[in-house]
């Protein structure tokens, strides 16, 4: 399915016709200026960015947008192709000394639901960099102000870099705060008063997983990058791509072990739901094994028929009394034996 085509309604707020989100225009020192898609366009023709390159970053949710950057932009087919792509793992490719990167992040909106995570594709050359999301992202939108306050960037692939730094502090967020979660639901359990549902941690795993799964980066592709690069990346770029995926292999290891321990307390919580359940079964079977005695001699001497013993005695009564108590005791001491065995 074409994800363009597979968009809620609603998400265009932000962009204008041609589904631009935001532009900068970063020079010799490294400071965006906000530029416009048509002077972009024109700086890029003119060939006034030899020491400096243009970032766009687009809302591929608007109809339009995809049939700017084929008329207006030089990009690479495979940036194109990505878009329609059913996988969505994070990756980071070279085609044609272009760089072509799909980079999954949480929404704006995150509320820590595994559906609250989506895909920015990048394009990447000496001179330009485009960004497209289909729904608000918080790595990039971090991005985008720290280029309002002036941070300095020297290079594409260094705003590459710092985009997906701010990807890995968004997650290792993330990870503290499921780390917070589990740590209020293991204090609980340990006390013996477990509020919370098991489909707590299960949401909270399902999440991981999901995170894990899409943000893993695919380490041929990257190897590959790195062992070979185009000659326009700066060495100190290479070295800063290479120490981010470390910070990613972090976080994701991060992210396993907390798995491991969330299935350890479903496995804790499943195993005192069950005692709790056989406890439960045993007082019932108890009162059932205590009770078959009186039930047995009431149904015998209500039976509505002659010679019923004891009918005409004086303390007839009391003597069955005695009888059903002595049976229950009986029954009592053989149950409790056995569950002292």
């Amino acid at each position: 399915m074409n994800p363009l085509q597979a968009t809620p309604p609603g998400v265009n707020y932000g962009a204008d016709q041609h589904g631009l989100i935001c532009g900068f225009a970063f020079g010799a020192d490294g400071i965006g200026q906000p530029v416009e898609p048509d002077q972009a366009v024109q700086h890029l023709a003119s060939g006034a960015l030899s020491d400096g390159f243009v970032w766009l970053h687009f809302n591929l949710a608007q109809v339009s947008t995809e049939k700017w950057l084929r008329q207006q932009l030089q990009l690479s087919e495979v940036f194109y192709e990505t878009l329609r792509e059913a996988s969505r793992s994070t990756r980071v490719e070279l085609d044609d000394g272009t760089l072509v990167a799909v980079l999954n992040d949480v929404h704006y909106d995150f509320t820590f639901e595994p559906s609250d995570i989506s895909t920015l594709w990048i394009s990447v050359s000496k001179t330009l960099i485009v960004t497209g999301r289909l729904q608000p992202l918080r790595s990039v939108d971090r991005l985008r102000d720290a280029v309002r306050r002036g941070t300095p960037i020297a290079s594409s692939v260094a705003l590459l870099v710092h985009l997906m730094h701010d990807q890995g502090d968004v997650l290792a967020n993330i990870v503290r705060q499921v780390t917070a979660r589990i740590d209020t639901i293991e204090d609980k359990l340990l006390a013996g008063r477990l509020e919370s549902k098991r489909a707590d941690l299960g949401v909270s795993r399902r999440l991981l997983v999901r995170l894990q799964r899409l943000l893993a980066p695919e380490p041929a592709a990257l190897f590959r990058l790195l062992k070979k690069p185009p000659p326009w990346i700066h060495e100190a770029d290479i070295e800063d791509l290479h120490q981010s995926s470390e910070e990613f292999n972090v976080a994701l290891s991060d992210m396993a072990a907390l798995q491991e321990r969330i299935k350890l307390l479903q496995e804790e919580i499943a195993g005192r739901v069950a005692e709790a359940n056989n406890r439960s079964l045993f007082v019932l079977t108890i009162v059932t094994v205590l009770a078959l005695p009186i039930n047995i001699i009431a149904g015998l001497l209500g039976m509505n028929v002659g010679g019923i013993p004891l009918a005409d005695h004086a303390h007839g009564f009391w003597i069955v009394v005695a009888i059903i108590v002595s049976f229950t005791a009986i029954a009592a001491w053989i149950v409790f034996s056995k569950n002292r065995d």
